[in-house]
């Protein structure tokens, strides 16, 4: 399917900073250690975007309302914009109801933060497959991510035999979350 360029570039844009300020709230909600560089990188990056609006919602012990509240918002004008540019809706005026706009803005934002947490966890089954112990930045922070879906997985699934099965329940799950919004996600 072709795709107009200017699209592309709207979606690819609203995309990548939507995924960083759902990987920030991630990445403070599972209290990964906030001096790894890529946490760093991460929080430089969208601080300009959060900040104003940390000042006034701060941040209540893990959970950061701010910067899912401009994930949500980001989110939500990509899809305006889309919307507006797309020619199947111009002959409706371009237009899309407040509640359709906040329903496909909350999928959205749930579908990427699934995806952070399914991209999370696959790295984490293979890191502790091939480098258990390392002290790279990345995969520090792959375990940290993961960890507390892997604890709440294993008050389900106690580890056998030493052979821990939680990242198939997680798996498991965010497809099954994953396949009840693909119909509400646009980007």
């Amino acid at each position: 399917m072709e795709q107009d360029p200017i699209t592309l570039i709207i979606s690819l844009a609203g995309g990548i900073l939507s995924f960083l300020l759902l990987m920030r709230f991630a990445l403070q909600l599972s209290q990964a250690d906030y001096y790894n560089p890529i946490s760093q990188s991460v929080v430089r990056l969208t601080q300009p975007i959060v900040g104003p609006l940390q000042r006034v919602l701060r941040p209540k012990g893990r959970f950061d309302f701010a910067t899912l509240i401009v994930a949500l918002a980001v989110k939500a004008i990509a899809i305006l914009v889309l919307i507006k540019m797309s020619p199947m809706f111009a002959s409706a005026g371009g237009s899309i109801s407040p509640l359709h706009l906040l329903i496909f803005s909350l999928a959205g934002t749930l579908n990427t933060l699934l995806t952070i947490y399914f991209w999370a966890t696959l790295g984490a089954v293979i890191i502790s497959w091939i480098a258990p112990d390392s002290y790279h930045p990345a995969p520090q922070l792959l375990l940290q991510l993961s960890e507390p879906l892997f604890a709440l997985a294993r008050k389900v699934i106690p580890p056998i035999g030493g052979l821990d099965l939680s990242p198939i329940l997680i798996f498991l799950l965010i497809q099954i979350v994953q396949g009840y919004l693909s119909a509400l996600v646009v980007i």
